[in-house]
């Protein structure tokens, strides 16, 4: 059965897709979220606005996803999101922020999986699941940026061998170098935990890129080679 001749049914794969929108508009939002981590200061305003960008880009993802009929999921994220954000500017503290990390880790992970539910959906490599696997690799090292920052703050010593737990802003740096597996070296985590988050981060980073961006890469260029009866033939059959 194709999936214009599947039934339609709320939260059904054919529902979802009907409603699918652009990732381009949750990419826009990470890299909003990005430039704010990049050059924001490392104040109690700063871990507020993230943690509210984060939870806006679980939103639009559910919305792009074509799950944004699920508000009360929306509006549950938007409420804790929230009510993190007027703690930290309300109660500053190391432990705080450091829990307010976790919760930005958990946001970035749920978004990462609601994107993967919508490139899944799509059934077919096309620009929406490129853009989407795209957004999934930059989610992992924002992600891992919080995971740092959390274990920088929650933990007993300095998170980095050098001496310091670092900003937010150079735990970002941190976190795509070694995504990249760069290892330029000029920081190294000192802890165990920080040596498994790195080692983890670095190995998922490269099996994403040689899996999912590879074979999704792979699969498009297969399919704009094939001759154009082949497509035709496969309109009109799901039609």
């Amino acid at each position: 059965m194709t999936p214009s001749s599947q039934p339609w049914r709320p939260g059904s794969r054919i529902a979802r897709l009907r409603a699918n929108h652009t990732y381009g508009y949750v990419l826009g939002l990470i890299f909003v979220s990005f430039l704010f981590t990049s050059f924001a200061p490392e104040a109690a305003w700063s871990s507020a606005v993230l943690v509210l960008l984060q939870s806006a880009t679980v939103v639009v993802a559910l919305w792009t996803s074509g799950l944004g009929q699920n508000f009360r999921a929306g509006a549950i994220v938007a409420a804790i999101s929230l009510a993190a954000a007027i703690g930290q500017l309300t109660a500053d503290g190391t432990t705080l922020t450091g829990l307010v990390g976790i919760l930005n880790v958990l946001l970035l992970v749920a978004t990462a999986a609601v994107i993967g539910l919508g490139v899944i959906d799509q059934g077919e490599v096309n620009r929406q699941s490129i853009t989407g696997a795209v957004c999934i690799y930059v989610l992992l090292g924002m992600a891992y940026t919080f995971a740092y920052s959390a274990a920088a703050k929650l933990g007993t010593g300095p998170f980095f061998a050098q001496g310091i737990d670092g900003t937010t802003s150079l735990q970002l740096y941190f976190s795509y170098v070694t995504l990249a597996t760069l290892g330029y070296g000029d920081y190294t985590p000192a802890g165990n935990l920080g040596h498994t988050l790195a080692v983890t981060e670095a190995l998922l980073g490269q099996l994403y890129l040689v899996t999912i961006v590879a074979l999704l890469v792979g699969n498009l260029g297969r399919r704009r080679a094939r001759p154009e009866p082949a497509r035709a033939a496969e309109g009109d059959a799901s039609s």
